[in-house]
């Protein structure tokens, strides 16, 4: 089914919203304040409802333009260390500038809704990388499974390409029906997604919904002042308003295309001189001897300044207690009498046990805290709720899935009595005036027309088919190493994690799909009896299915947000998400095999940490392949940030929770090299002084980091190039 290209707007009727002068709404409680918003919301969308270009093949062919730039750039830094990202904002950025060059040459105007067509398809591709496991997975996969645990197992390009689709459409399809209760009902924030969504609106001059954050005399302020601007707008000079929006669409054009040069520029110089990857700026003992060396890539300052200070802090920590402190210590007890930087019988590789116990402690309770959160929450209103449905014979109310039929529309004006448009969960603002505080500011989000929906027939059979797509893809591709129970309770147990995942990413921005997949492997170790020759290898599978289903839910209802807030059709985003998703797969497939082909795999430039995470997890829960001491130190240290992690959580809201260290980003310090974490941490430090110390916004800086890393991910194509011609460094 094709999305809804969408109508003209002016066959879209008025309706009927809360004018400030109504003398119910003259008080300015909390209450009345709150159904004015939704009164507001439920008006903009109605307005942008028929707004067309929600779908159109110049915004696919972009957003796959795009996302090929972020998938390159994605698979370099995945196999360096394991870091990923959508790159929502700049792959909105890059399609204005593209369109706004065109301008004049468009017989239609690049609108809002098509900017987030188009970074919702380039997010999709750009993450496939880690989606369909080549980050991680398969070169466990194809490096480091040993002989006895079946390895190492080599797939053929075909097979490659099958197994990435296999994984890449399910958790799409799942995430839709999530989008009603975690976007409309529970108004999760989804921080990225909401920034993507201020950045568009400011591209195109236009406004997005705004989201209730606001109470009590902070909200009149706010609407007093939305009131002064409207008045001041419509006498401000409309051409003076033009060339300021330009002025400033042209300007974060030009600071990304400025730091793009500098970091491909620098990227291109590391290839004929290797040196400036690893700078030993604390002296030569402790770089040969320890590792403590200084890569001071533009990109992995980027990586720092998007992360934030809190978190690369964090890592800062896990790498001086790794690195510092561990690996001195495991060395000189003859626990890793190894060289250091070997992942068999060195610190390195022992040193990586303990990081993966706090990675497990801390994705146990942050999980187990954000699965429980909702039952404790929303659990006794959802019996209530279904004792009364059941006691009506309402069953078809109890399925959750798809849009539903609500009793509720919008009341139209000028008479046109049957020109209803509904919009979920929503009505005549006169039936919310007598409202509570408390119930006024539950009052669901207003959702779009049900033609802008993903009906529930496209739910229903997309994930059925998504779902035997994926178990019959495991199995062609592996054979009977994999059982087919396997196959499907990891396939389900994914749609349960990613659950979770969406709600932690609609509530801290982090989608912890490591977590995710460290559960998944640690369930499995459970279920699968050490006994079994294949059970590292269906450890490895079955951790991989569930991230790669988390990883797509989170994606796309982090862009559903970033849409709900613009009026773009969910339907066009699904679809979007879908092409992308695709495409996707076979690139990375493709990318991965030319990477592994022309590069060592793990090697100098390519060291893979995370694919010996993944192994070194699968052996961890199977109970294979511990060294000396190791679960000794990896027990206390899941203690400790068993702690931390509670702490944390308990104190999210506090001032002092950014000082508390995190368990996945100090044990992501750990198992990653200082050289890396060391520029990281300056791009943290660069955040800081920019919004903490200048209090200066945030977009500039995200602008500046996004053309740093992409300006490396794609140079480094060239390098590539440079390599398989045998191009000799200096």
């Amino acid at each position: 089914m094709a999305p809804d290209r969408g109508i003209s707007s002016s066959s879209s009727p008025d309706y009927l919203s809360i004018s400030s002068s109504d003398p119910h709404l003259s008080e300015g409680t909390p209450s009345t304040i709150e159904v004015r918003r939704h009164s507001d919301v439920r008006k903009y969308i109605a307005n942008h409802a028929g707004e067309g270009q929600n779908f159109t093949l110049r915004g696919i062919a972009v957003g796959l333009g795009v996302g090929l730039i972020i998938c390159f750039s994605n698979m370099y830094f995945g196999l360096q260390t394991g870091w990923v990202s959508s790159m929502a904002m700049p792959s909105s950025l890059i399609g204005f500038a593209f369109f706004k060059t065109l301008s004049k040459h468009l017989d239609l105007p690049f609108t809002p809704v098509e900017n987030v067509l188009v970074q919702t398809v380039a997010g999709s591709m750009g993450t496939m990388p880690l989606g369909c496991g080549f980050v991680g997975v398969m070169p466990a996969l194809n490096y480091m499974l040993k002989k006895d645990e079946q390895g190492p197992i080599f797939l053929s390009l075909g097979k490659l390409i099958l197994w990435a689709l296999g994984l890449c459409f399910f958790g799409v399809v799942f995430a839709v029906p999530l989008r009603r209760q975690v976007i409309i009902r529970e108004k999760l924030k989804f921080p990225s997604g909401t920034a993507t969504a201020l950045m568009i609106g400011v591209l195109h001059g236009k406004e997005t919904i705004k989201d209730p954050v606001e109470t009590g005399a902070s909200r009149d302020r706010a609407l007093a002042e939305q009131v002064d601007q409207e008045s001041e707008n419509e006498d401000a000079d409309e051409e003076e308003v033009d060339k300021g929006r330009q002025s400033s669409w042209k300007s974060k054009v030009r600071l990304l295309v400025i730091s793009f040069a500098i970091s491909g520029t620098y990227t291109l110089a590391t290839y004929f001189f290797p040196i400036l990857r690893n700078l030993p700026i604390f002296g030569f003992k402790l770089a040969n001897t320890w590792l403590w060396t200084l890569n001071p890539s533009l990109a992995y300052v980027g990586q720092g300044i998007i992360m934030g200070p809190a978190t690369t802090t964090h890592m800062l920590i896990g790498a001086i207690v790794g690195w510092g402190i561990l690996s001195p210590l495991a060395k000189a007890r003859e626990w890793a009498p190894g060289p250091v930087d070997d992942w068999e019988s060195g610190s390195k590789g022992w040193i990586v046990w303990i990081s993966l116990a706090i990675m497990l402690a801390d994705s146990v309770i942050s999980l187990g805290y954000i699965a429980s959160e909702p039952l404790i929450k929303y659990g006794p209103t959802f019996i209530q709720e279904t004792r009364r449905k059941l006691q009506k014979g309402d069953w078809q109310g109890l399925i959750p899935f798809g849009n539903g039929k609500s009793e509720m529309r919008y009341t139209p004006v000028r008479g046109q009595d049957h020109a209803f448009t509904p919009l979920e969960e929503t009505g005549p603002c006169t039936q919310h005036l007598s409202l509570s505080d408390e119930e006024a500011k539950d009052l669901p989000e207003p959702d779009a027309p049900p033609e802008h929906l993903v009906n529930n027939m496209t739910v229903w059979i997309g994930l059925a088919l998504s779902i035997v797509f994926c178990i019959a893809t495991i199995r062609i591709v592996f054979g009977e190493l994999v059982p087919i129970y396997a196959t499907v309770i990891a396939v389900f147990m994914a749609l349960i994690l990613s659950i979770m995942g969406v709600r932690a990413l609609g509530e801290t921005d982090l989608n912890p799909v490591s977590g995710i997949s460290k559960l998944a492997q640690l369930f499995f170790a459970i279920i699968i009896p050490q006994s079994n020759k294949n059970s590292v290898l269906i450890n490895l599978i079955a951790g991989a299915v569930s991230e790669a289903g988390a990883l797509q839910a989170g994606d796309l209802m982090q862009d559903l947000k970033t849409g709900h807030l613009l009026g773009a059709a969910p339907n066009a985003q699904f679809w979007g998400q879908m092409i992308g998703s695709a495409v996707g797969a076979v690139v990375s497939a493709l990318i991965y095999q030319l990477y592994t082909s022309v590069y060592d795999v793990p090697g100098d430039l390519f060291q893979v940490p995370t694919g010996y995470v993944w192994i070194f997890t699968a052996r961890l829960v199977t109970g294979k392949g511990l060294p000396p001491m190791a679960w000794q130190w990896a027990f206390g240290a899941a203690i400790i940030f068993t702690v931390t992690t509670i702490v944390r959580i308990v104190g999210s809201e506090k001032k002092w929770h950014p000082y508390i260290p995190g368990g996945i980003a100090v044990a992501v310090g750990m198992y990653n090299v200082p050289s890396f974490t060391l520029a990281r941490a300056i791009g943290g430090f660069i955040n800081y002084y920019w919004k903490s110390y200048r209090k200066r916004e945030e977009t500039p800086i995200v602008v500046l980091a996004s053309g740093l890393i992409l300006g490396e991910g794609v140079v480094s194509i060239v390098n590539l190039a440079l390599a398989s011609a045998g191009i000799p460094h200096l």
